[in-house]
């Protein structure tokens, strides 16, 4: 499997390829790539398939030991707003309704699209505010992430998957009162450092991210624990009507919804609290972790 990372170490963020071994390819050491993510994802084709040839080959010299270095988001700052789908799951859904006292709960015919603001995104191990005095129900959503790899408007379906450059893991960390209170979700989901990303993207071929487990934990105790397969919208449907009059673009963040199991929807609710871990999980990418703190 490919791991397509940004890494930091004393001599700053680069782009790297994660070795199975734990140790990371220097990836402009090893052959002059692109100096960011970003970078290579504009390049194109053909700078994965080099990628690739070197991470095969691994020249000895720009490759860095594990603990070594430390992962970024592999997007640490998105060129746009990261796009994000809500009430994607039945399961979600339903639990949503049962907190409102809604019983006989309606799906919703269309993708509910909302977004997060660049500054959101942090990466695996990085902390999570609080932000104790602003929101009292902090929650967390694990999600698919979907990073966008070729330009397009008007998307169809059918050609929808050929415009994924690969998959990741996002964490869309919520303040449910402030959800509520402003009426749209900007301002609940959008808080400084509530969108980790990471721990590293999966290029599209690798993966068939339609169908594969998904699960978060929370201090160890598994909260979610659900299947992409379960999505109401698959990443089709979404690429294709958010893109209707509206152009995606190489390198946009779309995370895909989360399953039920959120902190606020359980009898009696949880919230997160400083110390708390968070751990995300998706078959086939790996675990994202974060840990809530003071702030």
């Amino acid at each position: 499997m490919t791991k397509l990372a940004t890494f930091l170490d004393a001599k700053g963020a680069r782009l790297g390829a994660v070795l199975e071994d734990g140790r990371i390819l220097d990836l402009a050491a090893a052959g002059g790539m692109a100096a960011d993510m970003l970078g290579l994802i504009d390049a194109g084709p053909g700078a994965l398939a080099a990628v690739r040839a070197l991470a095969a080959a691994p020249r000895p010299a720009a490759v860095l030991p594990a603990g070594g270095y430390r992962l970024l988001a592999p997007i640490p700052r998105p060129r746009r707003n990261v796009f994000c789908v809500g009430r994607n799951y039945m399961d979600h859904v339903a639990e949503g309704d049962r907190t409102r006292g809604i019983t006989q709960s309606e799906l919703p015919k269309y993708p509910q699209f909302f977004t997060k603001a660049p500054e959101a995104v942090i990466g695996p191990d990085e902390p999570v505010p609080a932000h104790t005095g602003i929101t009292e129900w902090l929650d967390y959503e694990v999600e698919l992430a979907c990073i966008i790899g070729r330009e397009g408007v008007n998307i169809s379906r059918e050609d929808a998957l050929s415009h994924v450059f690969g998959w990741s893991i996002g964490n869309d960390v919520t303040g449910r009162e402030l959800q509520r209170r402003y009426g749209q979700w900007f301002k609940g989901k959008s808080l400084d450092r509530s969108c980790p990303l990471g721990p590293w993207i999966v290029p599209a071929e690798e993966l068939d991210a339609l169908n594969t487990g998904i699960r978060c934990f929370v201090n160890g105790e598994k909260r979610q624990d659900s299947h992409t397969s379960k999505m109401i919208f698959d990443v089709r449907e979404i690429i294709h009507q958010l893109s209707l009059g509206f152009t995606l673009r190489p390198g946009d963040v779309i995370i895909t919804g989360t399953p039920e199991g959120v902190g606020y929807a359980m009898q009696p609710p949880r919230t997160l609290k400083p110390g708390d871990v968070i751990r995300c999980e998706i078959d086939g990418i790996g675990s994202l972790t974060n840990t809530v703190a003071e702030g």
